[in-house]
C-alpha cells in the first residue's frame, strides 16, 4: 500500500470483518470519496466506481470482489482509520 498508513484499528477491523487487502486497494484506487463532516473522508463503491473498476481491471476482478463491493473505508489525515461493510446508505453532501 506504499506510503499509505494503515492504523492498527483498521487492520483489526479488516481481519474481524473479513475484508481482504485487495478490496482496500481497489477502494483507494477506484472508490468514490465523500467527506463525513468530521474531518474525515469515506471511500466506497458507487455505480461509477464499479464501472471504472470493471473497465480497468476486467469483469473477472469485479466478480471475485462481489460480496465485498459493499465495503467502505474511513480516511483521516491521509491514513485509513477503519473499514467495514455498508448496511446503510452513505449520504452525499
Amino acid at each position: 500500500m506504499g506510503a499509505l498508513e494503515l492504523k492498527a484499528h483498521a487492520q483489526t477491523r479488516m481481519q474481524q470483518r473479513g475484508i481482504p487487502p485487495r478490496v482496500l486497494e481497489c477502494l483507494l484506487d477506484y472508490g468514490r470519496e465523500v467527506h463525513d463532516g468530521r474531518g474525515g473522508a469515506i471511500l466506497y463503491f458507487d455505480k461509477a466506481a464499479r464501472r471504472r473498476l470493471a473497465l480497468e481491471t476486467g469483469r473477472e476482478t469485479l466478480r471475485r470482489l462481489g460480496k465485498h463491493l459493499g465495503a467502505y473505508a474511513v480516511m483521516v489525515n491521509g491514513d485509513v482509520a477503519t473499514v467495514g461493510h455498508r448496511y446503510r446508505r452513505i449520504w452525499r453532501r
